[in-house]
């Protein structure tokens, strides 16, 4: 179902395997949210013309097919307000699950449905609501996950028919069983994964501890770590956050929009003011169709451009067939026992980069344009150490985006490659095997899991075969030591070294 990019504070999500010359492997880290609403229609007398028709308002009734629950949304979405003459879209199941299907025909950036303020579901729900105070000191989406579960167990609740269309989990890898983690075995996926769930645990003990327990008369029912991982996979699944002032919203009826790789804008959350009412007004979240749709046809939005399948998989439980989706993560960092450390460390800060430094390496894009100066600055040694004096402070980031010399470009690629094929024996399949899985039908997490592991392994192929190309290279390569000569005259254009007699 929808949305955007959710960012977890405080929550390291890389988990380096160290290699030599402080490199590392590790997963990359994912994110956290926000949303808006509409005004009520009016049944009036048929027998006589009304005054003021409204009648346009009432939107067209859903499929009797569509579950019970769903009917009940829709009924109180339309009871709330939130159903208007800009409502174009009405719950409806697809392939993907529920979703919105259009009532006309819709040109693109056409607004399809507005939810007002009040409606949101935040930090600000939260802070007005009976629990705002105990909950003042929280993470931001901590207390809007203890509001969600506090309102989903009591039977009388203002959003108790939005809750009850809420899923019970999705096929993020969070919720997955030991068996189906164990398909991800060796990806960096895995120990994201891992890692998150122990966050999220964590978490919960320490809220449970100061809040929970302390707090009974505002927590009376029990909540489980169980009921606590629900709420988390809401929010990472569903909230918004490219609203204005907004980083963790739900706004329910318009996270039914379902996700599309044909969308290729993330233009589609608006924050406006208008009619949230018959006589009021309201700051409304305002969804419009980034694209042109057919009337009956699903309306999509495009979730989050940048980020990879793993991510995908994590937030919301697919993945793309779209190449640029597979990323592996390389982590590269200055070891604390390394002679030039301070040096080093120094020249890295000064470069926007810290001790340890994170690099996506995406499928058929070219290496991030830090990647290979830290990976020479990593490994500056010998005789090659003297471009880490002073005298080079202010121009040595400059020197290290070309070759060093022969001994430090052999190294790195001789590192790299060596992290990479260490990364590839930790997978239980080749690509050969998931090329062969991916024709049979597989259930859907399966298929996340085979889509998952090919792909980074495709990506460190990649980058090996990168490295193993540039060490062919290296004789052809020219290093600093010529480019110097060159600079001060004192070399040909062959290499050759030039010298000169005094009369």
């Amino acid at each position: 179902m929808a949305y955007s990019k959710l960012e977890t504070p405080d929550l390291e999500m890389a988990t380096p395997i160290q290699t030599p010359m402080g490199m590392a492997l590790a997963s990359s880290s994912s994110s956290f949210l926000s949303l808006p609403r509409t005004p009520p229609h009016l049944l009036l007398p048929s027998k006589r013309p009304p005054r003021l028709s409204v009648t346009s308002l009432a939107s067209p009734d859903l499929d009797p097919s569509l579950p019970s629950n769903v009917h009940t949304f829709w009924q109180w979405v339309r009871q709330e307000g939130m159903v208007s003459y800009k409502t174009h879209v009405k719950p409806a199941i697809f392939p993907e699950g529920l979703g919105l299907a259009t009532t006309k025909n819709l040109s693109k950036n056409e607004v399809v449905l507005e939810v007002p303020k009040r409606f949101w579901i935040n930090p600000d729900a939260v802070a007005d609501s009976e629990i705002g105070n105990v909950c003042s000191g929280l993470k931001p989406w901590i207390s809007v996950a203890l509001f969600l579960i506090r309102e989903n167990l009591k039977g009388d609740s203002r959003w108790r028919r939005y809750l009850d269309i809420l899923p019970q989990e999705t096929d993020s890898t969070v919720f997955w069983s030991e068996e189906e983690l164990a398909e991800i075995q060796g990806t960096q996926l895995l120990s994201t994964t891992l890692n998150v769930k122990e966050y999220v645990k964590s978490e919960f003990l320490k809220v449970e501890e100061e809040i929970l327990l302390r707090h009974k008369d505002l927590f009376p029912s029990r909540i489980t770590l169980d009921d606590f991982f629900w709420a988390f996979g809401i929010l990472r699944s569903r909230a918004f956050s490219r609203l204005r002032g907004q980083n963790l919203v739900l706004i329910p009826f318009a996270d039914l929009v379902n996700h599309s790789a044909n969308v290729t804008t993330e233009e589609h959350a608006w924050e406006v003011k208008g009619p949230a009412g018959l006589f009021s007004w309201d700051v409304l979240f305002s969804l419009r169709s980034p694209l042109s749709v057919k009337a009956g046809d699903q309306v999509f939005i495009q979730y989050d451009l940048k980020k990879s399948n793993a991510d995908l998989a994590l937030d919301y439980g697919f993945i793309e067939q779209k190449s640029d989706r597979n990323a592996y993560t390389l982590t590269l960092e200055i070891p604390e026992s390394d002679l030039f450390f301070d040096d080093k460390l120094d020249i890295a800060e000064t470069n926007g980069l810290n001790q340890t430094a994170y690099f996506d390496i995406i499928l058929e894009r070219p290496f991030p344009p830090a990647m290979l100066p830290f990976l020479r600055l990593l490994a500056l040694g010998g005789t090659d150490a003297f471009l880490l004096e002073s005298l080079f402070r202010n121009s040595v980031w400059g020197h290290l985006e070309m070759p060093v010399s022969r001994a430090n470009e052999e190294l790195i690629c001789q590192v790299v490659r060596n992290a990479c094929e260490a990364a590839l024996s930790g997978y239980h399949t080749t690509i050969e095997e998931d090329e062969k899985l991916k024709e049979e039908n597989l259930d859907s997490r399966l298929r996340i899991a085979v889509g998952i592991r090919e792909g980074e392994k495709r990506v460190l192929q990649q980058i090996i075969q990168i490295f193993k190309d540039r060490e062919l290279e290296l004789d052809q390569l020219e290093y600093y030591q010529e480019r110097r000569l060159k600079d001060l005259g004192l070399c040909g254009e062959q290499g050759e070294i030039i010298f000169w007699e005094t009369k």
